[in-house]
C-alpha cells in the first residue's frame, strides 16, 4: 500500500488530510506535514530557491512528490520529474507537470545536465555504500559539464545526549509511514554531514561545493566532475 501517496491524494483532492505519522529509528513517531508538499515558489525556504535558481539545461527532478518544483522549473527548463509512487506521479500530471513519469532513479539511461534531489531526497541511497554506488551511477547519466544538486542535514545533534550508533554511520536512518492507521513498510534514509560528503566526493572523482548552509544545519551541495 502506498501510504505516503494515498495522504498526499486526500490533501490534493480536499484540501486537507488525516496526520501523516514518520516513524523511526532513533526517536518517537514524527507528524509529517502534508501541505508542504504543495508548496508554491512564495512558501519555498531559500535554500530550495537556491538549488532551483542552479539548475541548468536538461533536468531530472528525482523525487518529485506532487511536482511542486517541477511546476516552478517548467517554467524555463526541460524538466522530467520522477517518483515511484504512482499516486504521487498522477497528482503531478493533474497538477499541470509537463513530463511527470512513474520511475525508480536507478533505473534512468537517459543523460541530463541537472540532477535535483530537493528535501533532502539524497537520502533515498539509503546508506553511505549506498551513496557511494549512487555517485559512481549517476557519472553514467549526467551530460558533459553537468551537476548534482541537493540538499541534507548533519544531524549529529540528535546524540547529545546519547551514544552515536557503534555499528553504522549515525546519518543512516530507518523510517516507516503511517496514516489512517496504515503502517506501511520500513526503508533506509540517508543523510549526510559535508565532511563526510567532501570525503567521499574527493575519492570518487567529484567536486563539491557546499553553497549554502541554513541555521538549522541543513545544507545544499553542488557536485560537477
Amino acid at each position: 500500500m502506498d501510504i505516503y501517496g494515498n495522504a498526499l491524494l486526500d490533501f490534493h483532492r480536499t484540501g486537507k488530510a488525516d496526520i501523516l505519522w514518520l516513524h523511526n529509528s532513533y526517536d518517537e513517531p514524527e507528524e509529517m506535514p502534508i501541505e508542504v508538499f504543495f508548496r508554491d515558489e512564495d512558501e519555498m525556504p531559500d535554500i530550495e530557491l537556491k538549488a532551483m535558481q542552479l539548475c541548468k539545461g536538461k533536468i531530472l527532478d528525482v523525487g518529485a512528490g506532487v511536482g511542486s518544483h517541477a511546476l516552478i522549473l517548467d517554467k524555463e527548463f526541460d524538466v522530467t520529474a520522477i517518483d515511484i509512487s504512482a499516486i504521487a506521479t498522477q497528482i503531478m500530471k493533474e497538477r499541470g507537470v509537463k513530463n511527470p513519469l512513474l520511475k525508480d532513479f536507478f533505473t534512468v539511461e537517459e543523460k541530463y545536465d541537472t540532477l535535483l534531489f530537493m528535501m533532502n531526497g539524497i537520502g533515498l541511497t539509503g546508506t553511505l555504500q549506498g551513496f557511494e554506488n549512487f555517485l559512481h551511477n549517476a557519472k553514467k547519466i549526467l551530460n558533459p559539464k553537468g551537476q548534482l544538486l541537493f540538499d541534507s542535514s548533519d544531524i549529529s545533534y540528535l546524540y547529545e545526549d546519547m551514544p552515536m550508533p557503534a555499528d553504522h554511520y549515525f546519518g543512516e536512518i530507518s523510517y516507516c509511514y503511517e496514516y489512517k492507521k496504515h503502517k506501511g513498510s520500513w526503508f533506509n534514509w540517508l543523510y549526510i554531514d559535508p565532511t563526510t560528503l567532501k570525503r567521499l566526493c574527493k575519492q570518487h572523482g567529484w567536486n563539491c561545493n557546499i553553497v549554502y548552509t541554513d541555521e538549522n544545519d541543513q545544507y545544499l551541495a553542488q557536485l560537477t566532475l
